[in-house]
């Protein structure tokens, strides 16, 4: 399945702004994820990343969240949730996968851990969709992160917007708009597994 013509074909379809959960796991992914939805949708940037680590580099990277937010609220509503940090929260959610490989099973339960907790808010609060920035690396699964994101669309009875946010330059546009920005890019995926990777 193309999920990003998939996407395309929903904003095509389009008669009102709805509102959309995003789920962001860094500014820099989140800076092309944003630019491309904002035109569309009452974008609210869901920061919840308890795999993170350590709390300094957290902290690095909310800073320049919130800094790409402030660029792009000239175009467009945009606001941020933020879960607050607990990184114990992670911990348990791998445990015992620690020693997989990066891209492997823990990979895929944090991105569970991460949507799953998206999905239950868009639920709570009236969003008309959620997704996730993920799919915009070209390290990360565009199938399963939307294989997750479809099954907790039906768990939760909300909607999951496809994505495969690579797709049409997205993760070039993503280094621009970083670079055009200042936003710091970090050179590891999140946690302290593959930091140590």
């Amino acid at each position: 399945m193309n999920f990003q013509q998939e996407q395309d074909n929903i904003i095509k379809g389009l008669t009102f702004k709805p509102r959309l959960l995003l789920h962001s796991c860094c500014g820099p992914c989140s800076s092309y994820c944003i630019e491309a939805l904002i035109k569309h949708f009452d974008v609210t940037v869901l920061w919840y990343n308890p795999n993170i680590q350590p709390k300094s580099e957290y902290d690095l990277r909310l800073t320049n969240q919130i800094k790409l937010i402030k660029e792009f609220e000239k175009q467009g509503k945009l606001t941020l949730i933020e879960i607050p940090y607990d990184e114990q929260e992670f911990f348990s959610y791998v445990l015992g996968l620690e020693q997989e490989k990066e891209g492997g099973k823990r990979c895929t339960e944090c991105f569970k851990l991460r949507l799953n907790q998206t999905a239950k808010i868009a639920k709570e609060q009236n969003f008309d969709y959620f997704t996730t920035t993920l799919t915009v690396s070209p390290h990360k699964n565009a199938p399963l992160i939307n294989e997750i994101g479809y099954s907790l669309a039906e768990k939760y009875s909300t909607k999951f917007l496809p994505c495969d946010f690579k797709k049409k330059n997205g993760y070039k546009r993503s280094i621009e708009l970083s670079k055009q920005l200042n936003i710091y890019r970090q050179n590891y995926c999140g946690c302290i597994f593959s930091l140590n990777e």
